[in-house]
């Protein structure tokens, strides 16, 4: 049985618009009972827990997630061979305790907790994980230490690094994502509120200064990634635990399974990723990986053989062409045995101030394939805010992502200027390839490598790839964001492709300022591109001002320096079998 949940951003935050749900093996079912429980964490502080049963009489494998969302924040149903345990955050709902972002106290709690659950009567010693959004978000954090009696997980949609894949991508404060998200967790704590007051009086004044804290330290005192953010992001793994990774193309905060896969896959854990939705909803006809999420946790659990194991180890549904298209039901299918998928190659198209004459922009530049031009040239562009519904598809897609906001999506295919580029593309840079000859399918990160002055100290840069299609609307697809006071790249972390840089791994630790109006290399990195770009459409990256649902920089006027040996390029991902090479001949 699916249960609805609307979407924070419908109510003041933004972190569950989707319920991933396991399907019962069996057809008859007795009510089942919710019991509230007190978990005592090993620092005495209490926290509130519900448990969902069948029959609490009867020892059965246990799913539990730790969500900041309050008594009503379970984000996934279980059939009546498991219980279902969800805890709360400590500093949220009901739990006592002040709120850390989920650092290393709350992630101490599921230790705990977990400790506790699989020592309960209810319990039969076999536990799984659940999270989506903040609730697998705390798992990642939580890997360095051994999870007891945990059999497998199913995480979907959580950061990996909370500071590069959510809250400050790019180095740049995501601000109405995140504080939507701290007050959807702030509102449901005061929400329980009278609950706490007659329990524990005094543990309120824990709470409140928690999340006050908590809105500080994530959005203000801790601009570049230091320890603060690094205990809040994966550390290591001390466990073994098989884990199904699911995410959507257009999720808020994608980069953090593609990037738990490959490292979960390179520690020897049996690891799947499914790209079927998340927060950006499900398309139409698809059953949100309901079925995988149901086999993933019986196999491994319960011990059925139903051949999950052999399922392709990536499974995606991409775009074809254009986001709210996906989801009414548009969309192509890719599997692959790792990820990036093997056989994945990048082209490099480098920004040419030759007209396309496809774009209405300041310069209506070309992408080509081969070489730079001979000559550099210099272009310029205001770095003001940009409009969000077209230049932050990821945020937007989860404010009007599958049935939370149908009216939303509805709206954009009325008026698609509003979610196309065309209307921000006036205001910057464009570089458009000719028309596709076959179809192209993209699927992995990108980066684009860019020589930029700004006039500024510091400015925020801001790509988006789209797909132009042939009545010249730019559907967005993905977004690159690089705050210039981080130059610099991690190599050891970063991916290479045939010697070339295709995913960096940006180095956040201390803010470099540039000097106003001399130019420096970049490498921005984009969150992974999942579209397939039909023939007779064309491929476009725009260099626009910041979403304005970001913190924003000082406006300022940045020059982009491109051909002769400025470097500047898109080195862009297309999957095994397309050619882009010949689509561009």
């Amino acid at each position: 049985m699916s249960r609805a949940r609307t979407s924070l951003l419908a109510v003041a935050a933004l972190a569950l618009s989707t319920v991933a749900t396991v399907l019962p093996s069996s057809s008859v079912q007795a009510a089942p009972t919710a019991t509230k429980l007190r978990i005592a964490a090993s620092d005495g502080t209490s926290l509130a827990a519900t448990l969902t049963s069948e029959d609490v009489t009867a020892p059965r494998p246990t799913v539990v997630e730790f969500t900041p969302y309050g008594e009503n924040g379970a984000s996934f149903t279980v059939g009546p061979e498991y219980n279902y345990l969800s805890v709360q955050v400590r500093g949220t709902g009901d739990s006592d305790g002040s709120f850390d972002v989920l650092g290393p106290k709350s992630q101490k709690d599921v230790v705990d907790a977990l400790t506790w659950a699989c020592a309960q009567p209810w319990s039969n010693g076999d536990l799984a994980l659940a999270g989506f959004s903040a609730s697998a978000i705390i798992i990642f954090n939580s890997l360095h230490q051994t999870l007891p009696c945990v059999k497998a997980a199913v995480l979907r949609s959580g950061t990996f690094e909370l500071y590069r894949d959510l809250l400050v991508p790019g180095g740049i404060p995501n601000s109405v994502p995140g504080l939507a998200v701290l007050l959807g967790i702030g509102g449901l704590a005061a929400a329980q509120g009278p609950q706490r007051l007659v329990r524990n009086p005094s543990s309120s004044l824990d709470v409140i200064t928690g999340l006050l804290t908590a809105g500080l330290d994530a959005g203000l005192l801790h601009p570049a990634l230091d320890s603060f953010w690094k205990e809040r992001g994966f550390r290591g793994n001390a466990n073994n635990i098989p884990t199904l990774l699911i995410d959507g193309a257009f999720d808020v905060e994608p980069r953090g399974d593609y990037q738990a896969f490959q490292q979960l896959r390179s520690d020897g854990v049996e690891t799947h990723l499914l790209v079927v939705g998340g927060h950006d909803g499900a398309p139409r006809g698809t059953d949100n990986g309901v079925a995988e999420v149901g086999k993933w946790f019986d196999h491994y659990v319960r011990g059925i053989d139903n051949g999950v194991e052999t399922q392709p180890a990536v499974q995606m549904l991409l775009a074809n062409g254009d986001r709210e298209d996906m989801l009414a039901g548009k969309f192509v299918t890719l599997d692959g045995a790792g990820w990036p998928l093997p056989g994945t190659t990048w082209t490099p198209l480098f920004l040419s101030r030759t007209k396309s004459g496809a774009a209405a922009s300041l310069n209506d530049g070309s992408l080509r394939t081969g070489s730079p031009d001979a000559a550099s040239a210099l272009q310029l562009y205001p770095a003001v805010t940009s409009l969000p519904t077209a230049t932050d598809p990821n945020t937007i897609a989860t404010i009007a992502g599958g049935d939370s906001s149908p009216s939303l999506n509805t709206f954009f295919n009325f008026v698609p200027a509003l979610s196309n580029m065309n209307l921000s593309n006036l205001t910057g840079l464009t570089y458009t390839s000719p028309k596709l000859k076959q179809a192209v399918t993209a699927a992995g990160p990108a980066t684009l490598d860019v020589k930029l002055a700004t006039l500024m100290p510091a400015s925020n840069i801001w790509a988006v790839i789209s797909d132009v299609s042939p009545d010249g609307q730019s559907h967005p697809m993905a977004v690159g964001r690089l705050n210039t006071a981080f130059p610099d790249v991690v190599d050891s972390k970063s991916l290479f492709s045939g010697g070339n840089l295709v995913q960096p791994y940006g180095d956040y630790s201390k803010i470099k300022l540039g000097l106003p109006g001399v130019p420096r290399s970049y490498h921005v990195e984009f969150w992974p591109i999942a579209n397939k770009f039909d023939a007779g459409h064309r491929i476009q990256l725009s260099i626009v001002g910041q979403s304005a649902l970001s913190l924003p920089g000082l406006p300022s006027l940045n020059t982009v320096q491109l051909g002769g040996t400025s470097g500047t390029r898109l080195m862009f991902p297309t999957a095994p079998g397309s050619n882009l090479a010949a689509a561009l001949q």
